[in-house]
C-alpha cells in the first residue's frame, strides 16, 4: 500500500465513524505544498449529506486524527480543507519500505488481465514515416505501463498487408512484367501512389486491381508470389526502424493472418442475421436508437466479392478474443479513425465477439506538426521517413553533446551509442510529455536540449546520480537506512518519490503516459534542487551521508524505471 492509500484509508475510516461514506476520506498531495504535505477535501462534499457546515465536519475528522504518532500536523483550513503532515520518522519508515520494493509501493491487481496493445500500424509498400511515430511511441509506453502493473501484455503492430491496396500493387507489377523476386521497397513506394491515382480515373485498371485483390484472397499463385515479396521487403525495413527506436513486439500479425477466417465469419454473421445483403455487398448495420447522427453500415464484403479491411478488423478482433484470450484490447490509432473503430466495435458487439468481460478501446491521438502548425513534412513538402527522422534527432543529440562538452573524452563508439540514446530520448519525451489527444509542434532544438522539460535533461539527472553512487562506492561509502530529520529539499524529494503508485495508476486508467513524463520531470527537478544545496560525498556526518546515498539510490532507480516506462534508455555515463 502506498502512503497516500494508507492516509486515505485512515481518513476514510474516520469519516465512516461519523456516519459518512468512507470514500470521502480520499487524501491527495496538497495543492499548496507550502501549507501541508497532503489534503482531504471530503468535508466539502459531506456537508450536504450531513446537513452540517463543512468546517464543522472537518474539525470532527481532524480531532479524531490528531494524536496519532505518525501525523505531525492535522489542521483545518478555509471552509473545510483538512491539511495533513507526516512526521519525519513516519516518512523515513515509508521511504525505507517503498525504496526496497521492486514496484515502489505500487500494489498490483489481484487478478491480471491479458492486455493486447495494437500499435504502430506499418503497411506493405510503405517505409515507416513520421505519421507512424506517435502510434509507436504511445503504444509502446502503454504496453510498458500495463506490464509494470502486472498484466499479461501482448504487443502487436498489426501489419497492413491485405485488401484493395494489395490489388493495386499486384496489378501494376503484373502489368509492368516485373520479376517478383527483384521487387524492392523503393519500387513499391514509387508504384503505390501512381497506382492509387490511376485507379481514380482509370476504371478498367481499378477493376483489374479489384480482380487481383479477389485473386489474392482466393489463393491465386501469381498474386501470392508478388504479395510475398512485397511483404518481405516491407517488413525488413520496418523491423529495422522499430529496432532503432528500441521498440519490440510479441507478435507480427497482419491482416493476412485472418484471411482464412473471413468466409466463415461472413457466413456466420449472415446466417445469424447480424449481416445482410445491401446493393450486392454484405454489410452489418451499426446504427443505434439513441444515436444523434447517422452511421453508415460496416461493409464486410464488397460487390466485387473482396473482403475490405473493416472485415479483417472484425476477424482480427475475434481472433484476439478467442485465440489469444485478450480481456482488454487497445487500438493506438490516430483520431481520424474514430468512426471506423466505432463501426468495428459495434459490429463486434452485435456479433457477440465483444461481450461482458472483454473491452476494446480506440486510443486516439493528435498529430505531430511542423513550425507552421501543419503535419510535419520535409522542406520540399514530402513525407518524412521515420529512418530519416531518427537520423535527424541523433545528429542533433551529437551536436548538443559536443556543445556541452559532454562525454568528449569517451571512445568514439561509446559517444555514438550515447548520441543514439539521447536522440531517441529527445524524440520520445518530446512526444509523451504532451497529452496524447493534443497536437504538438516538433521542435528539435528544444527537444534535444539538456535543459528544460526534455528527455536529455532527465537522462542527465539519472546519469549524474549514477556517478555519485559510483564515486561513493569507490570511496568505500555505502548507502544506509533513510533517516530523519530531513532538510526541506530532501523532504520534498521523498514526498515526490512516494507519489509514484498514484501517478502510474492514473496513467494506466487514463491511458495517458504524459502523467509519467510530467512526474519524472518534477522528480528530477526536486532532486537537482537538493543536490544544489547538499554535497553528498563531502557530508561529514556518516549516518546522514548514508541516508542521502539511500535517497540517491532510490531516486536513480525510480528515474530509470520512469524512463523505461516511456521507452527511454539511460546511458551508464555521460
Amino acid at each position: 500500500m502506498s502512503v497516500q492509500s494508507h492516509l486515505s484509508e485512515l481518513t476514510g475510516k474516520t469519516f465512516a465513524d461519523l456516519g459518512l461514506p468512507s470514500e470521502l476520506g480520499e487524501v491527495l498531495p496538497s495543492q499548496r505544498p507550502e501549507l501541508a504535505q497532503f489534503q482531504c477535501n471530503g468535508a466539502m462534499a459531506a456537508a450536504k449529506q450531513a446537513g452540517r457546515a463543512p468546517r464543522e465536519i472537518a474539525e470532527d475528522v481532524a480531532a479524531a486524527l490528531r494524536g496519532r504518532p505518525d501525523l505531525a500536523k492535522v489542521e483545518v483550513a478555509g471552509p473545510g480543507f483538512i491539511n495533513i503532515d507526516l512526521t519525519d520518522d513516519a516518512l523515513a519508515r515509508w521511504s525505507n519500505t517503498t525504496a526496497a520494493d521492486d514496484h515502489f509501493g505500487y500494489e498490483r491487481p489481484g487478478e491480471a488481465l491479458r492486455v493486447l496493445v495494437d500499435y504502430a500500424g506499418p503497411n506493405v509498400a510503405k517505409a515507416m514515416h513520421v505519421g507512424h511515430i506517435r502510434a509507436t511511441i504511445i503504444g509502446d509506453s502503454l504496453a510498458r505501463l500495463f506490464a509494470f502493473a502486472g498484466h499479461d501484455v501482448i504487443r502487436d503492430p498489426h501489419f497492413g498487408d491485405w485488401g484493395f491496396q494489395m490489388g493495386l500493387l499486384i496489378a501494376t507489377v503484373d502489368e509492368q512484367g516485373m520479376d517478383p523476386a527483384t521487387i524492392t521497397l523503393d519500387d513499391l513506394q514509387r508504384i503505390y501512389p501512381e497506382a492509387t491515382e490511376r485507379a481514380k480515373d482509370d476504371e478498367e485498371f481499378a477493376e483489374r486491381a479489384r480482380s487481383m485483390t479477389v485473386g489474392l484472397q482466393q489463393g491465386d499463385e501469381t498474386a501470392l508470389a508478388i504479395w510475398k515479396q512485397m511483404k518481405s521487403v516491407s517488413e525488413t525495413s520496418q523491423r529495422r526502424d522499430f529496432a532503432a527506436l528500441g521498440v519490440e513486439f510479441d507478435l507480427w500479425y497482419g491482416e493476412s493472418d485472418v484471411a482464412d477466417r473471413l468466409n466463415d465469419l461472413a457466413s456466420r454473421l449472415e446466417e445469424s442475421g447480424v449481416a445482410e445483403e445491401s446493393e450486392g455487398a454484405l454489410v452489418v448495420r451499426v446504427d443505434q436508437p439513441d444515436d444523434n447522427r447517422g452511421w453508415a453500415p460496416l461493409i464486410l464484403r464488397s460487390r466485387a466479392g473482396g473482403f475490405l479491411y473493416s472485415a479483417t478488423d472484425v476477424a482480427t478482433l475475434e481472433m484476439r478474443v478467442v485465440d489469444l484470450g485478450a480481456d482488454l484490447i487497445l487500438y493506438v490509432v490516430d483520431h481520424r479513425q474514430a468512426d471506423h473503430f466505432t463501426q468495428v466495435f459495434r459490429a463486434a458487439r452485435k456479433a457477440g465477439i465483444i461481450y461482458d468481460g472483454v473491452t476494446a478501446e480506440h486510443i486516439a491521438f493528435g498529430t505531430m506538426n511542423g513550425p507552421d502548425g501543419k503535419p510535419f513534412k520535409t522542406r520540399e513538402g514530402g513525407v518524412v521517413r521515420l529512418g530519416d527522422l531518427i537520423e535527424m534527432v541523433q545528429k542533433a543529440a551529437r551536436e548538443r553533446l559536443d556543445e556541452a562538452h559532454i562525454a568528449e573524452e569517451y571512445p568514439e563508439k561509446e559517444r555514438q551509442v550515447i548520441a543514439r540514446q539521447v536522440g531517441i530520448a529527445a524524440l520520445k519525451f518530446g512526444d509523451l510529455i504532451n497529452n496524447r489527444s493534443s497536437d504538438y509542434v516538433f521542435d528539435l532544438d528544444r527537444f534535444s536540449s539538456f535543459e528544460g522539460k526534455t528527455g536529455p535533461y532527465l537522462q542527465y539527472a539519472a546519469v549524474r546520480t549514477k556517478s555519485i553512487l559510483r564515486n561513493a562506492a569507490t570511496r568505500g561509502v555505502a548507502a544506509g537506512e533513510i533517516v530523519g530529520p530531513f532538510q526541506d529539499t530532501e523532504r520534498i524529494v521523498i514526498l515526490e518519490l512516494l507519489r509514484l503508485p498514484e501517478v502510474v495508476e492514473r496513467a494506466i486508467d487514463l491511458r495517458a503516459p504524459n502523467y509519467v513524463a510530467e512526474f519524472a520531470f518534477n522528480l528530477a527537478g526536486a532532486w537537482n534542487r537538493f543536490l544544489k544545496e547538499h554535497h553528498i560525498l563531502s557530508e561529514t556526518a556518516p549516518r546522514r551521508q548514508a541516508s542521502w546515498l539511500a535517497v540517491a539510490r532510490w531516486t536513480e532507480t525510480t528515474l530509470e524505471t520512469l524512463l523505461h516506462l516511456l521507452g527511454i534508455e539511460v546511458p551508464e555515463r555521460m
